[in-house]
């Protein structure tokens, strides 16, 4: 009886992946493709079999680019293909729940980039139709990957061993600058129909995801405001070019609590002048104190209640060390990492979840979840600032 496309090769330890969209998200999943099992144990070998892009000659140009033998530009025809064991959704948010239906049931393991989709609705459907593929031991992820960042990693850990006693608040904060200048042409994540939201989707939804993370708890309400700063851009960036309206917003600013009592503020935007990718969080405990910048993404401070009042404060850790999460695959002490070794360990372990026949995280009833908190986020704003609960169920909360 011939094995599923989903069944790694036992004779080669290996398993043919996929992947649709091939621009920066995808430019970097397939450097994390090619690299992951050269670094890490894994149980089994990622094999390059097909990328997947619209335009033919841009897809043939990103596939000799990043190491993939051969191109499709019908996605249906990359999901059915019978070397192709994983599919990799790097697209706009608006193909997530299509493509990721579809190679569920054509019973494939699914990588999905973040946020898993544009409504809770689709969500939702994803979510089941994930729950149902593990019961034929088909993995879905989907791809927050600051949770891989060693800093945030041993963040969670000092959390989960009571370092900072009771958490009694949160502030995370996700802020960039590439859209501030109002002549910055528009592009898909301006676009509601694309991009579900601005802001908010594309990065507010990882910091509610790694807040969540280190926390171990849940976000169950918020209270909320949005703004648009530039509410049209030029269609592209010739001289005279005509102004498309932009319909998602610039930044988010909300409170919220966690279920087990924690108070936060969040905030994302693209409008902060001089941050370029400062993804922030601090909690404060009973005990102690952390805070991370991503813009220092080696680095953790800690600050250590129990210390001496004459010598506190505040003090590094550099998160290099062999002990430190995901590091020992790397470089020496003191060899900093990058953005692009998230990914390399989002699909370490993503890998090794299917090799050992386990669910792995977070999965797409946690990519729900930060949905169901981004849909609050928006209705809170929308009703003027009103307190908005978010479900903890499973069960569906709007229609599709």
């Amino acid at each position: 009886m011939p094995m599923s496309p989903s069944t790694p090769d036992p004779a080669g330890a290996s398993i043919g992946v996929g992947m649709v969209g091939h621009a920066f998200m995808g430019a970097v999943h397939a450097h994390a493709w090619r690299s992951v099992h050269r670094f890490f144990d894994v149980p089994l070998a990622p094999r390059l079999a097909v990328l997947g892009g619209r335009d033919p000659e841009r897809t043939k140009a990103a596939a000799a680019k990043q190491g993939w033998p051969d191109v499709e530009t019908d996605w249906a025809t990359l999901v059915a293909r019978d070397d192709v064991g994983i599919v990799d959704i790097c697209t706009p948010g608006d193909s997530h729940a299509e493509i990721a239906l579809a190679a569920l049931a054509a019973g494939k393991h699914v990588l999905c980039e973040k946020p898993l989709a544009n409504s809770v609705a689709e969500a939702e459907e994803m979510a089941a139709a994930a729950e149902r593929a593990a019961a034929n031991g088909q993995r879905a992820m989907v791809g927050f990957n600051y949770r891989r960042v060693p800093a945030i990693a041993l963040a969670r850990k000092m959390v989960a061993e009571g370092r900072l006693g009771t958490i009694r608040q949160v502030r995370a904060a996700y802020l960039q600058d590439w859209l501030a200048d109002p002549a910055t042409p528009m592009t898909w994540r301006l676009r509601r129909d694309k991009a579900g939201s601005g802001a908010l989707g594309d990065i507010a939804a990882h910091a509610v995801d790694t807040a969540q993370f280190v926390l171990g708890d849940r976000i169950s309400g918020v209270s909320a405001m949005t703004e648009t700063f530039v509410r049209e851009r030029p269609l592209s960036g010739e001289p005279g070019s005509a102004l498309g309206e932009v319909d998602v917003d610039d930044c988010a600013v909300f409170l919220a609590r966690f279920a087990g009592g924690a108070v936060a503020t969040f905030e994302a935007t693209r409008f902060a002048l001089g941050r370029k990718n400062a993804l922030r969080l601090e909690i404060n405990g009973s005990r102690g104190s952390l805070a991370f910048d991503f813009e220092s993404m080696n680095e953790l401070s800690f600050y250590d209640g129990d210390d001496d009042p004459a010598e506190a404060g505040f003090r590094r850790i550099l998160v290099t060390e062999p002990d430190h999460p995901y590091v020992g695959a790397w470089w020496p002490p003191g060899h900093l990492l990058g953005y692009e070794h998230t990914f390399t360990h989002e699909i370490a372990d993503f890998l090794t979840a299917i090799g050992e026949q386990r669910d792995p995280e977070p999965g797409f009833a946690d990519g729900l979840q930060v949905q169901r908190v981004l849909h609050a986020v928006e209705e809170s704003a929308g009703n003027g600032t009103s307190w908005v609960g978010v479900s903890m169920s499973t069960e569906r909360v709007i229609d599709a």
